[in-house]
């Protein structure tokens, strides 16, 4: 899909190694093995991408290199960052974004799945209390939050985590996700237009009767897991 039909804080990866790479994972001949490593991989490259415009770096304190030589360092901002899976799939992602990252952040899990009838979002579990600071005792929430998930189908679970975690209180919030289904992902995009923006490695145009995206990736869960879906 043109990048000119989606919303501007939508954006599709054009980087060839995520279009060879979210093609093996389409794939029904990929073997599990393979399926984890591709979604970290994948997850790796477009978080990248993500992070070169979504995070700023500031002068830190003067440090010294092995020869006793003085430099600048350099931290990212913002201060306090949070790594949000949506269960259970966006656990797959999650180690991508913990090494791009060069601190350990707080990872918060949300639990939501589609009522199989209507397809609307129903949480079920949510771990958002105010995380403990680098130094000890407690701060707010994170002034940025990452959200991780494989799929965005009908765009109503990606849009209820936007909203949980607006009201929580993150300034802003980044969504990185393999595929998307476009309708999905405009409705998502729209839930918060101003503190949103959303990064995947490619677009699909339909759904299924089910919500399943087509071609999709089939269900990321059960291929990461060894499940049988419901």
């Amino acid at each position: 899909m043109p990048a000119s039909e989606l919303p501007s804080n939508v954006h599709v990866s054009q980087h060839p190694c995520v279009l060879a790479k979210l093609s093996q994972l389409r794939s029904q001949s990929t073997p599990p093995k393979d399926v984890k490593a591709l979604i970290h991989e994948i997850a790796l490259l477009v978080a990248s991408e993500a992070f070169a415009k979504g995070l700023s770096s500031a002068p830190g304190p003067t440090d010294k290199t092995p020869l006793g030589f003085d430099f600048q360092s350099h931290q990212i901002t913002p201060a306090t960052i949070s790594i949000v899976p949506i269960l259970r799939s966006g656990l797959g992602m999650v180690e991508a974004v913990q090494t791009l990252l060069p601190a350990p952040v707080p990872v918060h899990h949300l639990g939501l799945f589609r009522e199989p009838v209507s397809l609307l979002p129903v949480e079920y579990y949510n771990n958002l209390p105010n995380h403990a600071s680098s130094t000890g005792g407690s701060a707010g929430p994170s002034e940025l939050a990452i959200i991780v998930d494989p799929v965005i189908a009908t765009g109503g679970t990606c849009a209820a985590a936007i909203a949980t975690l607006r009201e929580w209180g993150a300034r802003r919030i980044i969504v990185l996700s393999l595929v998307g289904a476009a309708p999905g992902v405009r409705a998502a995009a729209g839930e918060w237009s101003e503190g949103v923006e959303i990064w995947l490695a490619g677009v699909d145009e339909e759904l299924t009767d089910r919500g399943m995206l087509k071609p999709g990736l089939g269900d990321v869960g059960d291929r990461l897991f060894l499940t049988i879906g419901k």
